[in-house]
């Protein structure tokens, strides 16, 4: 990689330009680490910064096909030259790029809906799911994360939030067969269960389920090993009580699991609605839903969804680059690859160090379950993910107990890449 450092302005020291952040965004806003990491330049899938230090990026999936791809910033910087309007003018561009996305789904999901974020394609995915049911009732898992709007942080249990859990949502534990000892069928069984139950209990208040929202990596909850058989159970119960199943391809779409383009083709089934976040445009505001068309046509003629921004020539663009980038380059197969690589070396690291109770994850979205004498290792997690960014790695760490670690690099990902993570894992699990 090379990246240029060179400036023509003095750069601000980390505690002057943190203290004006906490003025100008507030002291809550978040960042990455203990030490917050200030970063300059990104490329591929490595992060500069201010001091030209240079990180590989095993964490951040936004950038989905690498940081600054040139294909996909010279995609951008021409079509941004040339006009950028809203969607309810004609342009090539946008019904181009629509076409493409939904030729990458399952019949009958066949008709894009643009947003411009995740949070959005959930919340759009919600009305809709509610206008074609009468219903209102959700059902998520418990410990899940969907978006930021109002609607959607009265359904979410991943997170502190001040909101409530809304009274017309359900949440339920998603079965993980890592530490289960019985037969996988009747844990299966048992989540089905516990989605009927959640039914039940919606009807008992008065309320018609509408939906069911999952994320098809679970990947908040901390990527479970799901029984086979489970989520297509716990979909036909939602559908037999006239619901919908929407699919959060946020975090696992667009070839990251390696094996399939979209999560939910891992299963059998096909989602009533899938919703799409800034992967889709490498980080460019770009996402959206994609649904069955007599589900658009009966929200359409109803209510008029409109959208200044989302999918404007573009954001269409870009996107059409990203899938540019995803074939040309074979990134679902480099993830197929590159992650199975991963998986072996993950799994030494597990033979070598008591630590790791589990290994997660598939394709390029992985990770490690860490556990001490018996309970959640959260301390050491937390201390893991700062000292790996000490030496120049970048992850983090999800699941109910904060002891998983979170690894989604973007997709070019390579076997070098792979093995500097790994050895720097083990580098750091050895002076714990």
């Amino acid at each position: 990689m090379s990246i240029s450092t060179s400036s023509a302005f003095p750069m601000p020291t980390d505690a002057s330009l943190l203290e004006r952040r906490r003025q100008v965004l507030g002291r809550h806003s978040p960042l990455f680490y203990d030490r917050p990491l200030h970063v300059r330049r990104a490329e591929g899938v490595w992060i500069e910064d201010t001091d030209g230090r240079r990180y590989l990026d095993a964490y951040n999936n936004v950038p989905h096909v690498g940081h600054c791809h040139p294909h996909v910033v010279e995609a951008l910087c021409r079509q941004a030259s040339q006009l950028n309007v809203h969607t309810r003018y004609l342009h090539e561009a946008v019904v181009e790029y629509a076409e493409r996305l939904v030729a990458t789904f399952d019949a009958p999901l066949s008709v894009a809906m643009p947003t411009c974020t995740g949070s959005e394609a959930n919340e759009l995915a919600l009305r809709i799911a509610r206008f074609v049911t009468g219903g209102q009732g959700i059902i998520v898992s418990s410990f899940s994360y969907h978006g930021n709007t109002a609607g959607l942080a009265a359904a979410t249990t991943g997170l502190p939030a001040p909101e409530a859990l809304a009274p017309h949502v359900r949440a339920v534990g998603i079965p993980d067969l890592t530490h289960w000892q019985g037969d996988p069928a009747a844990l299966a069984a048992r989540f089905a269960e516990q989605v009927a139950d959640a039914v039940r209990s919606l009807q008992a208040d008065g309320i018609r389920p509408a939906a069911m929202l999952f994320d098809t990596l679970f990947s908040t909850e901390g990527l479970p090993a799901v029984p086979k058989g489970a989520l297509e159970q716990a979909v036909a119960i939602v559908r037999q009580a006239g619901g919908l199943f929407i699919a959060d391809e946020v975090q696992p779409g667009l070839g990251r699991t390696g094996d399939h383009m979209w999560g939910y083709q891992a299963y059998d089934l096909v989602p009533d609605i899938v919703t799409m976040g800034k992967p889709l445009g490498n980080g460019h505001p770009l996402a959206g839903l994609v649904t069955r068309p007599d589900y658009v046509e009966a929200f359409g003629s109803k209510a008029l969804y409109f959208n200044t921004f989302a999918g404007n020539p573009v954001s269409a663009a870009v996107g059409s680059a990203v899938l540019d980038v995803i074939e040309r380059e074979d990134l679902q197969g480099n993830a197929r690859r590159v992650g199975a690589h991963i998986q072996a070396g993950l799994q030494r690291l597990a033979s070598r160090h008591g630590l790791i109770a589990s290994v997660r994850g598939r394709g390029l979205f992985f990770g490690l379950e860490l556990m001490r004498d018996g309970r959640p290792a959260a301390a050491e997690a937390r201390r893991l993910i700062n000292d790996m960014r000490d030496r120049g790695v970048l992850i983090s760490r999800i699941g109910p107990d904060d002891n998983i670690l979170k690894m989604r690099p973007p997709m070019p990902f390579s076997v070098a890449d792979a093995d500097l993570l790994l050895s720097t894992l083990d580098g750091v699990l050895s002076d714990l």
